[in-house]
């Protein structure tokens, strides 16, 4: 082989390890957590994304100021609105996010984001990289944790899936070493998988929940699966009330829709990739990746977003406002219980179950054959204005 191809390929892959390196230090360094009480005012981002990502979130906006009227006029919340993580601002600058873009998420404490185009192979898009890992990367929100609950058929999941690690942090960074002959790369740390790892035993000891399970394919990928799995080993001896067990990722996928064996599961924690996956998997239970939505916590700062894709299509198609936001919603909802409204994050899932899976008065399709986005958002705000509205909820449980 040729000895230039080599040393190109010697000289990637030293770059990336003294990048991975460095981030390992900077993880030593543990700035804790921000106290959402003493923050004022807690800046909320919204930022919209690109395709049907604009619509949904003005609903989420919507709910989100009714419910927090009283911060917002002492002025303990604030919303503040960024543009400029479309597609074609982001292919303009060639940047995952471009500059100003990251300067201005910097200055929110919580995220509230649209969806937004990753460009594929083949589309009229340069290569630029995920703007959802770039910004997991950049304000390091190591957790991506995803509710997920059926309650008709005993579902009640909740996911830690690793998000600054794994086979994602290098997606854009791998190399063609020759024309035969692609590589890329997964990263696994000691201390990106402690923190995840103890956080989900964290939620499970914090909520009386007596199961986390680890989800790996250490049998197969021995080495950095191993090393998760084998972290998982160490911070279960901490947390001796918690009882866990470890699942291989593919068998895994087959148990979550078996009958007989899924309710068994609470919390489950696991890599980034297998997350993605096996989140994908498990709101399709709950009636799509429509319905869901996630967050994507650090330290610092924290991000809710939707779970599903931009959609594009349904905006050249004139049907953008037909979308549904009950992801970006259900998304909101996190946020509140995060930033220290626990008491509203719940009434707004109560109202979305309500609303979205018991009572239907008012349906979302995507098309002109259902309820239009703002409809919807009206009857949760409807909703919520009920006072009774725990014990609605309580009878259809």
């Amino acid at each position: 082989m040729d000895r230039q191809v080599l040393e190109r390929a010697e000289e990637h892959f030293a770059r990336l390890l003294q990048e991975q390196l460095e981030r390992i230090e900077r993880m030593k360094e543990d700035e804790g957590w921000v106290d959402y009480e003493k923050v004022k005012p807690i800046v909320i981002g919204v930022c919209w994304g690109d395709g049907i990502g604009p619509y949904i979130c003005q609903q989420a906006q919507r709910v989100l100021e009714f419910l927090l009227r009283p911060e917002l006029a002492s002025g303990k919340v604030v919303f503040k609105i960024i543009e400029g993580l479309t597609i074609e601002n982001r292919a303009k600058h060639n940047k995952a996010i471009p500059d100003d873009v990251l300067a201005q998420l910097k200055q929110c404490h919580v995220i509230l984001k649209g969806p937004t185009t990753t460009p594929r192979r083949g589309d009229p898009w340069p290569n630029i990289e995920s703007a959802n890992v770039a910004m997991r990367r950049a304000l390091d929100l190591f957790a991506n944790v995803r509710p997920v609950k059926v309650p008709q058929q005993g579902i009640d999941w909740m996911f830690f899936r690793e998000n600054t690690e794994g086979a994602y942090v290098l997606g854009s960074s791998g190399i063609n070493v020759t024309d035969d002959l692609a590589i890329d790369f997964t990263v696994t740390t000691s201390q990106g998988s402690e923190r995840i790892i103890r956080l989900a035993f964290d939620y499970a000891k914090r909520n009386g929940i007596n199961k986390v399970t680890v989800v790996t394919k250490a049998n197969v990928i021995k080495t950095s699966d191993g090393k998760f799995l084998d972290v998982a080993r160490q911070v279960a001896k901490d947390y001796p009330e918690v009882e866990w067990d470890d699942w291989y990722i593919d068998i895994m996928t087959a148990k979550l829709v078996d009958p007989k064996r899924r309710t068994q599961f609470r919390v489950m924690v696991l890599p980034n990739l297998y997350g993605d996956i096996l989140t994908d998997e498990a709101a399709e239970l709950q009636g799509g990746v429509g319905t869901a939505g996630s967050a994507n916590i650090g330290k610092r700062y924290a991000m809710f977003e939707a779970i599903h894709g931009s959609a594009p299509r349904m905006v050249e198609e004139g049907r953008a406002d037909y979308a549904d936001p009950s992801s970006v919603i259900r998304a909101a909802a996190m946020m509140l219980n995060h930033i220290g409204f626990a008491d509203r994050g719940k009434r707004l899932e109560m109202a979305l179950e309500i609303c979205g899976a018991f009572e239907k008065k008012l349906v979302v399709t995507g098309r002109p054959s259902g309820a239009k986005g703002a409809e919807f958002a009206d009857y949760l705000m409807e909703t919520l204005q009920d006072p009774e509205l725990e014990k609605r909820w309580q009878s259809y449980q």
